[in-house]
């Protein structure tokens, strides 16, 4: 054994050498893709436009962000190819209620900072107040728990609430059936 270590050195020293220019390489290659994507804002910010009851427009940062609320999902209202759903309207007017153009607003990401659709993933607090519109829109019945690994930072509290609001027949929990 020792002896194929000595006639073969040089070949296992550049194939290992061979393999680390291909992970630097590789890193460097990852590292320089990263630099293209948007930085991912999150922080204080100003309500633009409410787009339906889990999703909102804010300006952060000096740039305008689609954001969608974690951990709620409102019944549908501006899906393409979906029917407005069940209480769907009643949701977004009270998501338009609570946070009308020029709030300002804190957003707190969890893991992961965007969905498929690129959209900003967000717990939504309301600035003036500390409110928490994503665990409000739940507990009022303008939504059910929606949770999405690894976005569960707060799935116990969404569960709690949609239990509470489903016991009280609160917002869709009493209007709509089936």
């Amino acid at each position: 054994m020792l002896w194929w270590r000595l006639r073969h050195r040089h070949t296992h020293r550049t194939t290992l050498s061979r393999t680390r220019r291909a992970l630097y390489l590789l890193t460097a290659v990852i590292g320089l893709s990263a630099c293209g994507h948007r930085s991912v804002p999150s922080g204080d910010g100003v309500i633009v436009s409410v787009t339906d009851g889990d999703t909102v427009e804010v300006r952060l940062n000096g740039h305008q962000e689609k954001v969608r609320l974690i951990g709620v999902d409102t019944p549908e209202t501006v899906h393409p190819t979906k029917p407005v759903g069940c209480y769907g309207p009643e949701a977004s007017a009270f998501t338009k209620h609570l946070l009308p153009p020029g709030t300002k607003v804190r957003l707190v990401r969890d893991a992961e900072a965007r969905d498929y659709y690129n959209r900003l993933l967000a717990y939504v607090y309301r600035s003036s107040d500390n409110y928490f519109v994503n665990l409000e829109l739940v507990h009022l019945g303008y939504g059910v728990p929606l949770n999405i690994e690894p976005n569960s930072a707060h799935r116990q509290e969404f569960v709690d609430a949609a239990f509470t609001a489903q016991q009280a027949q609160r917002g869709l929990w009493g209007a709509c059936h089936g």
